[in-house]
């Protein structure tokens, strides 16, 4: 399994880096293009659409992406759109959160459907802007994420359990995860955010250097903000996992289960840090 797993992180990364710092935007935009295409089609697995229907979800979504692509939208400011999807991602986090395991099949077919094709389209789109906004901006993105989630993993199993009692911070959907792994990984971002923002380029600023230049504490609530909301989008996609009775969103990435549950965290976390940044402007 971790042989499995090397493996497939070492050629990701041999994808991922030359499209990444590519001198245009055009690999990164069409590799991104093809996992979020994935994604669409794992996530109508997941929702009990299998076969043709499955396909048909992830060319609909590659087809949406690349019709925002060729029409412009990649180059486009778009606040008012990313603080819309980011209201709607901190309220419908909460009540998805809130129903529980049970109350996700009960939500109507075609809406679980739309849900998750708006949801990973605008994930496109805010990753695209973000990259067009610079390596370094989608890089401090990126960290943030990875962060909270290594940071929460050595919390959770240094911690887990012992400063609250044994309560979890969510046991129906993932008995995992413990309230001291999200204050580690919340602890490591706000570490990581002080750190980048002090280091930063003033010519190509960070994610964390754009929060600072309105103070030390909206650097601080951005980062917490972002980095709780990651969890938000964690358990959310374990939420869907376990109503359908499946442990990965798919086989496509051996070793690591399905695209999904790579980018689960970034769904909400990258509209939320273009709506956090647009404020600045």
């Amino acid at each position: 399994m971790l042989k499995q797993r090397v493996i497939t992180a070492l050629v990701l990364l041999a994808v991922f880096l030359p499209a990444l710092f590519a001198p245009v935007a055009a690999p990164f935009l069409a590799l991104t293009l093809v996992l979020i295409a994935a994604a669409a089609w794992e996530w109508a697995r997941l929702n009990g659409l299998a076969g043709a229907p499955a396909l048909a979800t992830g060319l609909l979504c590659a087809a949406l992406c690349a019709g925002l692509w060729l029409g412009g939208a990649v180059a486009r400011p778009l606040p008012a759109l990313w603080l819309g999807v980011g209201a709607l991602w901190i309220a419908g986090g909460a009540w998805l959160l809130r129903r529980g395991v049970a109350g996700w099949p009960r939500v109507p077919l075609i809406a679980r459907w739309c849900a998750g094709l708006a949801v990973l389209t605008a994930a496109w789109l805010a990753m695209a802007q973000a990259h067009g906004m610079g390596v370094n901006f989608l890089l401090s993105v990126l960290a943030l994420v990875w962060t909270a989630d290594i940071g929460a993993y050595f919390a959770g199993r240094a911690l887990g359990g012992r400063l609250t009692h044994g309560a979890k911070l969510a046991r129906n959907i993932s008995p995992g995860k413990s309230w001291e792994g999200v204050w580690g990984g919340m602890a490591g971002v706000l570490l990581l955010a002080a750190g980048w923002a002090w280091l930063d380029d003033a010519a190509r600023p960070s994610l964390f250097a754009r929060l600072h230049q309105a103070g030390p504490l909206w650097l601080a609530l951005g980062a917490l903000l972002l980095a709780g909301m990651s969890v938000v989008g964690d358990l959310a996609e374990s939420l869907v996992k376990r109503s359908a009775g499946m442990k990965d969103s798919s086989g496509l990435l051996p070793g690591h289960g399905g695209v999904l549950d790579r980018i689960d965290a970034l769904l909400p976390t990258l509209p939320l840090a273009l709506a956090l940044t647009g404020l600045m402007d």
